[in-house]
């Protein structure tokens, strides 16, 4: 018997990997009525994850590499259900091989959100951007409404300090060369502290970690809600997490206006679908900035350590935009002002203090 052709468009490091790649693919191939030959790169993303697209009598499929030294597909596939589940659009598993990290999924397309919303915003369609946005937000109530969070990790103390952690150890040692001393220490074990305690005194639900425009597919009506891609980090934690993540991204900035208007819609959803949020929106509004401070230094930890330990040094191009982020909200609340000035040396700011 002969084993599926390969194409040469998808390049394999390891020879064996390839061999046992192709070995799954063959019966999957018949069964599926894919055609082998139409292999090609799909993405690929922060991870040791790659995705390839094929072709089939059914139309386009996805096939997701994970190489089970560095990824684990169970995850995946056990949210994967738990959204289809809850009535959301993620790819429907329809083969795998977990022990060698090898998935095929339905294919959602190409059209990602965040290249939708660059292009709302290039052509000044502030109209597309809000129901795209919209959409979004509306259907992160049904994920976090719907979506079973007691099987999932919690988000807990240990996780949410070696997050933090990274921020220190990757952006201010690795990627700018300073070296805290015992006065900047003692700021930043207050800040973590800070951070961990309003992020664990927070109602909890299923949380995606990466709910953001990079991470969700625009699938035909836009009102129908986004094909949600890379929830296999989820996890039970802070309500507001994910809203800050789509709020505040990686890779397109909204004016605060916009910002505002979206949380008070998604807060307005989110009490009437009977999640857990406060009555009073600014007791809302406080912990998710809180939240997307403690995300916005994880990032920038994880961007630096992208490109110093994993030689992917792109993602450090938005190095601004979560400085910004972070020192915006580090200058906005007490306790918060040393972190402020910690931060400014790294982002090239100089602070000049007013007193009345």
């Amino acid at each position: 018997m002969t084993t599926a052709p390969v194409s040469v468009a998808v390049a394999w490091d390891d020879p064996a990997r390839q061999a046992a790649f192709q070995a799954w693919l063959a019966p999957v191939a018949r069964t599926h009525g894919l055609r082998p030959d139409t292999l090609r790169p799909a993405s690929s993303d922060a991870s040791f994850r790659r995705y390839l697209r094929l072709d089939g009598s059914g139309g386009s499929f996805i096939v997701m590499d994970a190489p089970p030294t560095h990824e684990d597909v169970r995850p995946f596939v056990a949210i994967a259900a738990m959204i289809q589940q809850a009535g959301l659009n993620a790819p429907q598993v329809l083969a795998q091989d977990v022990e060698h990290g090898f998935l095929l999924l339905s294919d959602l397309g190409s059209q990602l959100y965040l290249g939708e919303l660059r292009s709302a915003v290039a052509a000044e369609d502030s109209a597309r951007a809000d129901r795209l946005m919209r959409a979004a937000l509306s259907a992160l109530v049904v994920w976090q409404q719907r979506v079973d969070a007691s099987t999932l990790p919690a988000y807990d103390d240990a996780l949410l300090r070696r997050e933090l952690a990274l921020f220190p150890e990757w952006c201010v040692q690795r990627e700018f060369g300073v070296v805290w001393g015992a006065d900047e220490l003692a700021v930043w074990a207050t800040t973590v502290d800070l951070l961990v305690a309003s992020a664990l005194a927070q109602p909890t639900v299923a949380v995606h970690r990466d709910y953001m425009p990079r991470n969700l597919m625009v699938c035909g009506d836009v009102a129908a809600g986004p094909g949600i891609l890379d929830f296999q980090d989820a996890v039970r934690g802070p309500i507001t997490y994910d809203v800050a993540s789509m709020l505040r991204d990686a890779f397109i900035s909204w004016d605060e206006e916009l910002e505002l208007d979206w949380a008070i819609r998604y807060w307005q959803q989110a009490q009437k679908a009977g999640l857990p949020v406060p009555a009073d929106f600014g007791e809302f509004w406080k912990p998710l900035e809180w939240m997307g401070l403690q995300r916005h230094l994880k990032v920038l930890g994880i961007f630096c350590r992208l490109k110093h330990r994993d030689g992917k040094p792109a993602y450090s191009a938005d190095l601004p935009r979560f400085f910004a982020y972070a020192h915006k909200v580090a200058t906005r609340y007490e306790g918060f002002g040393p972190l402020a000035r910690l931060l400014e040396p790294l982002m090239g700011a100089t602070r000049v203090d007013a007193f009345y």
